[in-house]
């Protein structure tokens, strides 16, 4: 609906209310000039049904009227919250003093009295149906806002889990890949796929005789710089944390983030772990702790993917190139990295070796050719 705002521009739909046909046929005539639409009630009843109908944007109710007064109508629309805010002009040729204070008691909007002075009139039906279509407006704005409201809670709600889901994986995924699966989104990384990765195990020697004989708090701190060193070098080198097990932890590469020769990045990689760790190290030596930490590289295909159900996902790797990297640490002295064969054969000069096997490896029928990493440039 369009506020009037003088002759010629009304388009509010007002309801006319008297028992006497003259009456209405005036109000009707003076109003439909000025280019309201007008509906018409000879009844209280029937302004109640028409109200009730149409819903108009104004009514002007006569007082003294058979059955249902002016008075006994205004109180039950006031009554009905629908109708709480609706104008209500109150018109009647009785005492104007006497039936203001009853009609403005009642809920009336204002007064006119008879006989209509028609620019009178019309001044007060512009002026409130100009405020009906000001609350209309803030009452649209009011549904639409919480409509917006709405989607935007679910959206927020939406992006928090998706948030709590990437901070899980920060966990054991590099900034970069999670920074991409919020991009790309979160399911089509995790996807079950194959790919070739580079795995590094780790392993602390002497772990289990000295948790045994040790305070718990000295445990977990060990354990604690232990996961230190391993976590801060995996974040420089873009790895991905598949997991801690106590005194172990497995790093992998070249997937979900590829990287270039991955079996000489795995390898740098572990060689910077021991350096990380040296500081540690030499403090454990210094108290008495009998810790040293051993090293495997595997390389070769593997399925990767999420791991777990709908509130906790691993991104975890299953494959033989886990198992290998896992038993070739076992096999590794304190401070010792060996790797497999097709690791070997694809680090450069500048990574020295020599050939530890072949090792009788537990799960593996054959001997395995293996490798000790001797120094790098």
């Amino acid at each position: 609906m369009s506020p009037p705002g003088g002759p010629g521009e009304g388009a509010a739909r007002i309801l006319v209310v008297d028992d006497q046909d003259d009456n209405v046929r005036l109000l009707a005539d003076l109003l439909s000039c000025h280019d309201y639409e007008v509906e018409t009630a000879n009844s209280g009843q029937e302004a109640l049904d028409a109200i009730d109908r149409s819903a108009p944007d104004l009514v002007l109710l006569d007082v003294v009227m058979p059955g249902l007064s002016g008075l006994q109508v205004l109180r039950q629309l006031r009554a009905d919250a629908r109708f709480a805010l609706l104008p209500i002009v109150l018109v009647t040729a009785l005492d104007p003093d006497v039936e203001r204070i009853k009609g403005l008691d009642a809920g009336a909007d204002d007064f006119v009295t008879k006989p209509i002075n028609g620019a009178e009139l019309l001044a007060r039906v512009r002026s409130l149906v100009r405020v009906k279509y000001l609350f209309d407006r803030i009452e649209a704005q009011a549904a639409e806002l919480l409509q917006l409201n709405g989607d935007l809670e679910q959206r927020v709600a939406a992006k928090v889990t998706e948030v709590e889901r990437l901070s899980r994986l920060k966990r054991f995924l590099p900034p970069s890949v999670v920074a991409r699966a919020s991009d790309e989104g979160l399911d089509a990384l995790l996807e079950t796929h194959r790919a070739n990765i580079a795995v590094v195990f780790f392993d602390l020697r002497g772990f289990t005789a000295f948790s045994e004989r040790s305070e718990p708090e000295d445990v977990m701190r060990v354990l604690r710089e232990f996961h230190q060193g391993v976590g801060t070098q995996t974040q420089k080198f873009a790895g991905t944390i598949e997991r801690f097990v106590g005194d172990g932890a497995m790093v992998f590469f070249n997937d979900p983030e590829p990287v270039p020769e991955p079996c000489t990045h795995a390898v740098r990689f572990a060689l910077a772990v021991f350096e990380a760790c040296q500081p540690a190290r030499e403090r454990w030596q210094s108290e008495g702790f009998e810790l040293h930490i051993g090293s495997g590289v595997a390389y070769g295909y593997a399925t990767l993917g999420a791991i777990g159900f709908s509130d906790r996902y691993d991104y975890g790797v299953v494959g033989t190139v886990a198992n290998l990297a896992s038993r070739l640490c076992g096999e590794a002295r304190g401070g010792e990295i060996v790797v497999s064969a097709r690791t070997a054969a694809a680090l450069p000069p500048s990574i020295r070796k020599e050939p530890v096997g072949p090792l009788a490896l537990k799960g593996f029928r054959d001997p395995v050719a293996a490798f000790r990493i001797v120094g790098a440039d």
